[in-house]
C-alpha cells in the first residue's frame, strides 16, 4: 500500500520522558528509542510518532484530535492504564460499532481506547 497521504506520524508533548515511555511501554508494549534528552520517538507496530518535552498536555476538550487506540479486551486495557498510573477520564460506554473509553497519560494527554469485541 501507498505511503502517499496517510497519517506517517504523530507526536505528543511529555513533561517527563521517562515516565511517559515506562507507561506506554508497559500498558501497550511501544517500543522507544531516545533522540538527546528532549524527543523520544516510538513505534506501535504499524504507526510511529514521539513525545517532545513540553509543559503543555493534548487534550479532545481543548480542540486537540483525539488518537484512538484499539484493544481485542476493553475491560483489560483499562485495567492496565490505571495500573500503569494513567487516569480514566470517560468510562467504557457504547457507540455505533462498539465500546470505548478515554484516558489521561502521565502527561495529561487524552487518548481512548476502543473494542469492536
Amino acid at each position: 500500500m501507498s505511503q502517499n497521504n496517510r497519517i506517517n506520524y504523530i507526536e505528543f508533548p511529555a513533561k517527563e520522558l521517562e515516565p511517559i515511555k515506562s507507561f506506554y511501554t508497559d500498558v501497550f508494549g511501544w517500543t522507544f528509542t531516545d533522540y538527546g534528552d528532549a524527543y523520544s520517538a516510538f513505534s506501535d507496530g504499524a504507526l510511529n510518532g514521539g513525545f517532545y518535552k513540553a509543559d503543555i498536555a493534548s487534550s479532545a476538550q481543548d480542540g486537540a484530535a483525539l488518537v484512538v487506540l484499539y484493544a481485542d479486551e476493553l475491560e483489560d486495557a483499562m485495567a492496565r492504564v490505571e495500573h500503569h498510573g494513567g487516569k480514566v477520564v470517560k468510562d467504557i460506554f457504547d457507540f455505533p460499532g462498539g465500546r470505548r473509553f478515554h484516558f489521561q497519560d502521565p502527561s495529561g494527554n487524552e487518548l481512548s481506547v476502543w473494542s469492536d469485541k
